[in-house]
């Protein structure tokens, strides 16, 4: 076992300078450990096999995430099977996990993990390993959601809901119902999503749930929220999410207070950080500092700062769906208040004339005012062929019918009584 220590050590030193001839030597490893594990060595020798073997794996892996090589991580997980099937399932979980996390390093990855866990989803499921076959499935769900693969997604999730109702495990039916809801939030079907959501509460309220995850249950529901245009209720769950997620240092805080941002600016407050103590840090970081802009050109109606905002801090604002699409609808408000307060002062006005003043092209504009006077926004009606648009003053409602009708039905009553009367009379 001397000599494999050494070749640990020696790969180990060799892994920054010359990573090649590491690979050799780790490969070399686990063929000579892979065969004194599987042969009839003593007790203590093979469970030193079993610790060098896991050694050489986790090194070869970190290996191949430092080089970016996706595939020769996918065939450190392929080989790792020898010794999983030597050894404690718990011990089992942990390593692919571990080994599994390092595809999160190398970029542009992500079919390499979904064809990775599908061939592991099998071999565990040929193994009788259930628990890891659940982990995994998960695991492959989070990534088709991540890749849009709503359908993929759905159909394992409803195979594992089926399973996890039989084994009546809180925990992972949590996770499974959450992953639900945001599918369903992915693909528009907000009832569904929202279901989905109360189930995963009602599961977790049976089991301690952990940080990590009540703070995901509490991120989705102030998605919903939003997408109700509740943005007080939203922000008060994206508050909680931030605060459990800062307290853990989770990188995912940041995503959480660029929420709270948005429901900010979408009710037309002030973004101030200064109030929030634990998001100092965060002040000077791009993506907050993107939020900032757009609430500053939203609170100046200035269109032509909106699409600036949008155009310098396009990976920031446009990179995650949810605010992406809040921001589409602000910009579409905002275009309207801008056309309003360019066309109430006139009764004609040309086309071209409103579409250079808010600077847009007139096409555009065109079908946003069509589609405005359709809303009954304001009443008006486009001339196309002189190119312009003709406003109309806002009719006043004529109560008359409405006082005359109200006049007839007291008359009636007056009429019915006095017919009471007279048949009392006579």
């Amino acid at each position: 076992m001397t000599s494999t220590q050494d070749l640990l050590k020696q790969a180990a030193d060799l892994a920054s300078s010359n990573p090649k001839r590491a690979e050799e030597l780790y490969k070399q490893i686990l063929d000579s450990t892979a065969s004194t594990s599987n042969g009839s060595a003593v007790n203590a020798d093979k469970e030193q096999s079993l610790r060098d073997q896991e050694s050489a794996l986790i090194k070869l892996a970190e290996l191949y995430r430092d080089q970016k090589d996706a595939s020769g991580l996918a065939q450190v997980i392929t080989l790792s099977r020898s010794f999983m099937s030597s050894t404690a399932k718990a011990k089992t979980a942990k390593l692919i996990r571990t080994l599994l996390n390092y595809f999160n390093s190398i970029p542009n990855s992500r079919q390499t993990q979904i064809d990775v866990l599908t061939d592991n989803i099998e071999w565990s499921k040929r193994e009788k390993r259930i628990f890891l076959k659940h982990s995994l499935e998960i695991r492959l769900v989070s990534l088709q959601l991540e890749a849009l693969q709503y359908k993929l997604a759905l159909t394992r999730i409803d195979a594992l809901l089926t399973e996890l109702k039989r084994l009546d495990d809180k925990m992972i039916l949590t996770e499974v119902h959450l992953l639900e809801s945001r599918v369903y939030r992915g693909i528009g079907n907000l009832s569904k999503s929202k279901a989905a959501l109360t189930s995963a509460r009602t599961a977790a309220n049976s089991i301690y749930c952990p940080p990590h995850l009540q703070a995901a249950l509490d991120l989705q529901s102030g998605v919903l929220h939003a997408e109700d245009k509740d943005y007080t209720t939203a922000y008060s769950y994206f508050y909680e999410t931030f605060e459990n997620m800062s307290s853990q240092d989770d990188p995912a805080a940041l995503n959480a207070l660029k929420y709270m941002l948005l429901c900010k600016v979408m009710l037309n407050m002030d973004v101030h950080l200064l109030s929030i103590k634990l998001a100092v840090k965060y002040a000077q970081l791009r993506e907050i500092e993107s939020m900032r802009t757009i609430a500053l050109a939203h609170q100046n109606r200035n269109l032509s700062d909106f699409e600036k905002a949008l155009r310098d801090y396009k990976h920031e604002l446009s990179s995650d769906p949810t605010i992406r699409s809040h921001l589409a609808a602000l910009y579409d408000t905002l275009l309207q208040q801008n056309l309003l307060r360019i066309v109430e002062p006139y009764s004609v006005v040309e086309i071209d004339y409103v579409a250079k003043q808010v600077g847009q092209g007139r096409q555009d504009v065109e079908a946003k005012l069509s589609q405005m006077i359709l809303d009954k926004v304001f009443h008006g009606v486009l001339d196309q062929g002189r190119g312009c648009l003709i406003v109309f003053d806002e009719l006043e409602a004529d109560n008359t019918y409405g006082a005359a009708i109200g006049t007839l039905e007291q008359v009636s009553k007056v009429v019915d009584s006095l017919y009471a009367k007279t048949v009392k009379i006579a």
